[in-house]
């Protein structure tokens, strides 16, 4: 992951994906992503993408588990 992850953040207020299909998200996407990143740093940052993309689509259906739920979720994520 780059050191500074602040493009995923920014990418998300930028581009409304429900407009976008996977295709046009994923290319948008990776041109924002720094220049000097490898493969694998790549692939990880489209899945963590994937899986914002599936949260806001679940949400946006009223889907998805509560809150406290999901910051327990995190929690165990980050200390991976």
């Amino acid at each position: 992951m780059p050191k500074d992850n602040v493009e995923l953040a920014f990418f998300w207020t930028e581009v409304d994906d429900f407009n976008m299909n996977d295709r046009e998200t994923v290319i948008e996407f990776v041109r924002n992503l720094p220049e000097k990143m490898s493969l694998a740093e790549i692939v990880r940052e489209i899945e963590l993408l994937a899986g914002i993309q599936r949260a806001r689509q679940q949400a946006h259906r009223h889907e998805g588990i509560p809150a406290e739920e999901a910051r327990k979720l995190v929690d165990t994520w980050a200390s991976k």
